[in-house]
């Protein structure tokens, strides 16, 4: 798809629906459903190719394998096979010493791929690694040159940007898009544990971005705290953006729900009744009022098996002292108090209809430690198991 063709439909898009949204993609498979879901571009990134992996996006910066390569791979055997509609970018690692840019951009271009982005970038790297690179010769600025010949190639470029002066070189080589990088995404099991606020992010991408206004680039940001449409609400109703980046946000985030979920699904038996708290949570179709009727269900149907406050956090994707603080908040009670009483009250029904031994009763609520069994009943009830035992029958 030619440039002049991927610029009109994104306007249109914009001047539509408001904004506009990319899809860094690592597999075939992701990309064919980001395209039907309606990425107006896919993004072919080494950091995607890792993330099917299991590993982190920025294993893309580590020597584990020729990033070019990488893309060049993924893109002519898994994307532009089966992606038709929508343009495929390459993603350029500039700094690549192996490569003549200028060729090899000639080479991008005729095996199919509609533009370019700058990635893996040295915008987000910083600090004394970042200084020693450079000193070698490794520039932001070649990212820069390789933007500005793809541009005189007729090639679509996305540029990532951390700051107010790359923008402006951005521009100056004559970027079709702005892309604020805010970072690796959080969320999921292997996003990034510490991202910049959505405030924070808000501020940076209209610092940035006030360059953009007297040209006609559009403006993106990528990522970083924004990882569901309710943040990228916020953004585009407080900022000038215009669209959005994510990588992890359509690929690993709903992957690693979907297949958690799915698998505990297949390890759990009961009810699948749609309104089930239970069957929410893996379905990933709850809301926050649905966090604590799922862990009180989970409890009513496992409490003679052991049961962790982090595994139940790690199912409905929040951390344990969200989950910890949201139960207690509902409740009245922790989660701990509440799981102790429940099987408390559980013993108490056997113990009043059974005359099986304690021990078999104390597993069969949940203890293998007939001690400390015996200890929370007490605690409780003012009474041991046998003493309970002894009044309830004589009653």
């Amino acid at each position: 798809m030619d440039r002049n063709t991927i610029l009109r439909r994104l306007h249109a898009q914009v001047k539509v629906n408001g904004h506009i949204v990319g899809a860094a993609v690592g597999s075939g498979m992701t990309a064919k459903y980001a395209a039907m879901g309606g990425a107006d571009f896919l993004l072919a990134l080494s950091a995607g190719k890792y993330r099917v992996m299991g590993r982190s996006s920025y294993a893309s910066y580590f020597c584990h394998g020729n990033s070019n390569h990488i893309v060049m791979e993924l893109g002519t055997k898994e994307l532009l096979p089966i992606i038709r509609d929508v343009p495929v970018l390459f993603g350029l690692f500039a700094t690549d010493p192996g490569i003549h840019i200028y060729d090899y951009l000639k080479r991008i271009k005729e095996n199919g791929f509609s533009g370019i982005v700058n990635f893996p970038t040295l915008s987000l790297i910083d600090g004394k690694f970042r200084e020693a690179l450079e000193e070698d010769g490794n520039t932001y600025a070649r990212e820069v040159e390789a933007v500005r010949l793809a541009r005189y190639l007729e090639l679509f470029t996305v540029a990532f940007v951390t700051t107010k002066e790359e923008a402006e070189s951005m521009l100056e080589a004559g970027a079709d898009v702005v892309c604020v990088h805010l970072g690796l995404t959080k969320g999921g099991f292997l996003g990034a544990k510490h991202a910049i606020s959505i405030q924070e992010a808000k501020r940076m991408t209209e610092h940035i971005f006030s360059v953009c206004e007297e040209r006609n680039a559009l403006r993106m940001i990528y990522a970083g705290p924004a990882s569901t449409p309710v943040d990228m609400q916020y953004i585009y109703q407080n900022t000038s953006c215009q669209g959005y980046i994510g990588g992890s946000t359509f690929e690993r985030i709903p992957a690693e729900r979907a297949i958690y979920n799915t698998t505990k699904a297949f390890k759990s038996y009961g009810s699948f009744d749609e309104n089930d708290p239970m069957v929410k949570i893996i379905n990933g179709n709850w809301n926050a009022g649905d966090y604590t009727e799922f862990v009180k269900k989970y409890i009513e149907e496992h409490y003679m098996k052991e049961i962790q406050l982090g595994d139940l956090a790690l199912v409905a994707h929040v951390s344990p002292s969200y989950l910890s603080v949201r139960f207690k908040k509902e409740m009245g009670i922790s989660f701990t108090e509440y799981l102790v009483t429940y099987r408390v009250n559980k013993a108490r029904e056997l113990l009043a209809n059974s005359s099986a031994p304690y021990k078999e009763i104390a597993q069969a609520v949940g203890y293998t430690d007939y001690v400390q069994f015996s200890k929370m009943f007490k605690k409780r009830t003012g009474l041991t198991p046998g003493e309970y035992h002894k009044i309830v029958f004589k009653t």
